[in-house]
């Protein structure tokens, strides 16, 4: 019997002020690989994908930033990780039923075939716990929080620091958050869309507070949670969010530019210009902003994985995922991670129907 595959194309683009909509995205039967693999090369059935905020720029004709590259229309999409099983090989290092990830240009294919450079085996010790670990704590999600984290936040034990985390309840955001706790922040704030991620930030994650900017004040709720101010921001969302937590910073204190999702869906710089009022508040408290890209810190990728699984047996960080069930499903998980429905990790169970 032939076997069937199946991938995701981009069918249109949203233009670059709306929002992203199911209907730009399209589920397709396409040839199966060629079998066997091409030596250097394996065959892989996927698993499952990472979805990421940041694939939003991949939807417009430029992108706007130089880690990524625009989707092209009626081709296969490609995401920044995903879960693999090898299925046949050409490489004498994997051999079929390895469990395999990659950091980055991940086919949104159920069967393909791809160079074995590109791809690396997953660690007993991570396969253990669940294998999309590696797509969330141990991956660039967690890699970027807790890299964020240390290279940026200036975190120091003992200083009574205050940090607060805007998109909370998101991939990054959730864990940010907890590795400021374990690095040794004394108070970590949550801020997010809904009670539910609320009560998750402060029953599972260990965040010392959370506020629903939807229904609650942002800056009110501030300075009753943090009455001494705000020492560091981990910065998701950009927008009125961050200005309402930036008026309330201390002098000398940090702010980690990491996401603009807020002003994903508009036609503006990254990152984006800050209004005259804001400006001046960073320049005169001597308020850094810079921005973060993980890319930048490949050469720590490996020791930083370490020190968060030492965390995650620990049980000082945990992860939450959000799991949409079929390949032909994407567009919904997409639209819907970018409207705030996802708590943590937003992935994709690859099932060809």
């Amino acid at each position: 019997m032939e076997k069937k595959n199946f991938h995701v194309v981009l069918k249109s683009r949203p233009g670059e002020d709306n929002e992203p909509s199911e209907s730009n995205f399209s589920f397709e039967e396409v040839p199966f690989p060629p079998e066997p693999p091409k030596d250097g090369e394996v065959l892989i059935r996927n698993e499952y994908l990472s979805l990421d905020p940041a694939l939003r720029c991949a939807m417009n004709r430029d992108t706007g930033v130089s880690y990524l590259k625009a989707w092209e229309i009626g081709e296969t999409l490609s995401g920044f990780g995903g879960v693999g099983t090898i299925v046949s090989s050409g490489d004498p290092n994997y051999i079929p039923g390895d469990l395999v990830t990659a950091f980055y240009h991940w086919p949104w294919k159920v069967y393909f075939i791809i160079s074995s450079s590109s791809v690396r085996k997953i660690p007993v010790e991570i396969s253990a716990i669940s294998p999309t670990i590696c797509l969330n704590l141990t991956g660039l999600t967690g890699l970027t929080a807790y890299l964020g984290v240390r290279e940026k936040a200036h975190v120091i034990k003992g200083a009574n620091q205050t940090m607060v985390v805007s998109g909370a309840a998101g991939a990054t955001g959730s864990v940010a958050g907890q590795v400021a706790k374990a690095e040794g922040c004394d108070k970590v704030v949550g801020i997010c869309g809904s009670d539910t991620k609320c009560q998750i930030l402060t029953e599972e994650l260990g965040f010392h507070a959370a506020i629903n900017y939807k229904t609650e004040s942002v800056t009110a709720r501030l300075q009753q949670i943090c009455p001494e101010g705000v020492d560091i921001y981990f910065d998701n969302v950009g927008g009125s969010i961050s200005d309402e937590v930036i008026r309330l910073m201390n002098p000398d204190s940090h702010v980690v530019l990491c996401g603009q999702i807020s002003l994903y869906n508009k036609n503006v710089p990254y990152p984006p210009p800050l209004s005259e009022e804001i400006s001046a508040i960073l320049k005169e408290r001597n308020i850094t902003r810079e921005r973060f890209l993980v890319l930048n810190y490949a050469d720590k990728f490996d020791s930083s994985v370490e020190e968060l699984l030492k965390l995650i047996v620990a049980g000082k960080i945990k992860a939450k995922e959000t799991v949409e069930m079929g390949l032909a499903n994407v567009g919904r998980a997409f639209v819907s991670m970018m409207t705030g429905g996802n708590i943590g990790k937003q992935l994709v169970k690859v099932t060809e129907q």
